[in-house]
């Protein structure tokens, strides 16, 4: 036993090495530290020539000049993050040494999170990344910038979402350029940009193998852009997009597969649920060059143009390609831009044959003047899907589960019927030292059964840690939350889905949180007849109470919180809340049980 006691207050008082936050403001100065608001830094590239990996810098919301980061890392566990502190941190004019707003370059694991960047002149880009892997880009908004929002440029493995791009003068909403492998772009909006709302360009003569392989796109809406596509796509191998809801593009196609200035035509792609409305004066609904016909499958998607004469779907060559169960007007084409044929010889060729022609839009959804392109009820989209793709698409626009009914929807929405759950409160996380906290609270409830919920690294792939009981029929507010105690550092996303009594789910909220991972806390054994031990890497004197509760919400006991070894001898066996308070604030929750 006294073994078993030096190594847990070994374990219990050993420091760590903990990274290094740095704080900017415009009430701070360069001289001082940059270790607390009080010390704050004025400029963000005083923080950028101080970070190394694992390094936060903070900025509060304020106006700024941009900044340059080159040439370090971050790794994955401990990536370098900036991040605005406030919805008003404005950079407006460039870095020292580029025109953009912000440039990362050669710094492999940096996060760009929350950072409003406007009215950059010269050539400069809102946000550029280049010759840098594994970086993130979220959050942001980039507007009336020279040439675009968010560019990018040998960038392995970028992450690109729930930014805003819009009104780039010379260019484009995003462009993800060069051999560029893995990007996921994602939950973006881009409107008003000089040419193309979200641009993908493998660009061989800028070196590499000009190929840019397994890009994801989904989830993003690219509305009222000019010249190209909404989506374009120029020597890609095997990208999916699905999910983009893409309208109102003027001399545009919505989405465009062909080959340019990458070494391939982008070929074996995956075009499913998304909704593209072309304008009169736009070009073709998703327009297949030649060469970018092999293994290139569109499904599930509503396609439907106002031009003239041009249509829906345009290809040059049938080969290894495949169309099915979109809905469509009859304007398709075998031949490539410039001639169109009926959706009668279109099925004729063996494409198509679960497709249908559209209804009047005003049929198919909601409030289409207003663009609102969810499904109206009794829309000829629901239900009319295939369910093939039920690998890559498991959500839809707004991030419902798919299927809602007896199959898919067709488009980048699910038809929802009306709640059963009334939301009070949305999905909220929040990490107390090394464990997260997921919140929701409802204001009614009807045949309600119970809450799944769900956590992923990526977005796609989920993983359940909780059910919890719902109220099944309530008209009162109900407060939920669960607890995630086996964390790992990084970037997590969870879910929170209502279930009813008769098997349909409604996805509630989806939230996301970096876990810093920083302290780790734990008891053990569990369950235990005479003592518990407490074992925590924080410092010492750090811990100031820890309570013992009953599950009826009666405190029992009090601990001695300089000690590891708590002991329960002498109370009556049953389950119990442990709780710990450290550093002046609640720390930390586990349940015990006590068993004799």
């Amino acid at each position: 036993m006294k073994n078993l006691l030096l190594l847990v207050i070994g374990l219990l008082f050993n420091s760590v090495a903990f990274s290094t936050t740095y704080y900017v403001s415009n009430s701070g100065n360069n001289s001082n530290s940059g270790l607390s608001w009080a010390e704050a830094f004025l400029t963000l590239q005083t923080a950028a020539d101080a970070v190394v990996a694992g390094d936060v810098v903070l900025v509060e919301n304020g106006t700024y000049a941009g900044f340059d980061l080159r040439n370090v890392n971050g790794t994955s566990a401990n990536p370098i993050t900036f991040q605005a502190d406030g919805n008003s941190v404005l950079i407006n004019s460039s870095g020292p040494i580029r025109d953009d707003g912000i440039n990362v370059e050669n710094a492999d694991y940096v996060i760009i999170d929350g950072f409003i960047v406007n009215d950059i002149g010269g050539v400069g880009n809102g946000i550029r990344v280049v010759v840098s892997d594994h970086c993130i880009v979220r959050n942001c908004s980039c507007d009336n910038n020279a040439e675009r929002g968010i560019f990018t440029g040998f960038t392995d493995d970028i992450l690109i979402e729930n930014n805003i791009c819009t009104n780039s003068i010379a260019e484009h909403g995003i462009y993800v350029s060069n051999s560029s492998d893995r990007p996921i772009v994602r939950y973006n909006e881009c409107h008003g940009n000089n040419a193309i709302g979200i641009h993908m360009n493998a660009d061989l003569s800028a070196g590499g193998d000009g190929i840019i392989s397994d890009a994801q796109v989904y989830g993003n809406r690219l509305y009222d852009n000019n010249l190209a596509a909404g989506l374009n796509m120029d020597g890609l191998e095997n990208p999916i997009a699905y999910n983009n809801l893409i309208y109102n593009n003027h001399f545009a196609q919505g989405i465009a597969l062909f080959q340019q200035d990458g070494a391939i035509a982008t070929q074996g792609a995956k075009v499913y649920n998304n909704t593209i409305i072309v304008p009169s004066d736009g070009r073709w609904g998703i327009l297949v060059n030649v060469g970018s016909n092999p293994n290139t499958d569109i499904l599930n998607n509503i396609i439907i143009n106002l031009h003239a004469w041009r249509g829906c779907i345009s290809i040059e060559n049938q080969s290894q390609f495949s169309s099915n169960y979109n809905i469509v007007n009859d304007k398709m084409s075998n031949a490539g831009d410039g001639s169109t044929i009926s959706f009668a010889a279109w099925q004729a060729l063996g494409l198509g044959t679960n497709s249908m022609l559209a209804d009047p839009l005003n049929q198919i959804f909601s409030d289409p003047g207003n663009d609102d392109y969810s499904l109206l009820t009794n829309s000829q989209a629901i239900d009319s899907g295939t369910g093939s793709i039920n690998s890559i698409v498991t959500d839809d626009f707004d991030g419902n589960a798919r299927p809602q009914g007896s199959a898919y929807d067709i488009g980048a929405y699910e038809y929802l019927a009306p709640l059963s759950v009334d939301i009070l409160d949305p999905v909220r996380v929040k990490e107390v030292h090394g464990q997260v906290w997921v919140n929701w609270s409802t204001a009614a409830e009807i045949n309600s059964d119970y809450f799944e919920v769900k956590k992923s690294s990526d977005g796609k792939n989920w993983q359940e840690i909780e059910q919890l009981s719902a109220k099944g029929n309530s008209h009162k507010n109900n407060y939920y939350r669960v607890k995630d105690s086996d964390t790992s550092p990084g970037l997590t996303y969870y879910r929170v889905i209502e279930r009813d009594f008769n098997g349909q789910k409604t996805i509630l909220g989806t939230a996301s949180i970096i876990v810093s991972g920083e302290t780790k806390i734990s008891i053990f054994p569990n369950p235990s007849s005479s003592y518990f031990i407490l074992q925590h890497d924080l410092n010492p004197g750090d811990i100031h109470q820890i309570e013992l509760w009953s599950i009826n919400g009666k405190m029992v006991k009090t601990f001695d919180p300089r000690k590891a070894i708590l002991d329960v001898s002498g109370i009556n066996d049953g389950s119990y809340f442990l709780r710990v308070f450290a550093k002046n604030e609640f720390f930390f929750e586990e349940q015990i049980i006590i068993k004799n």
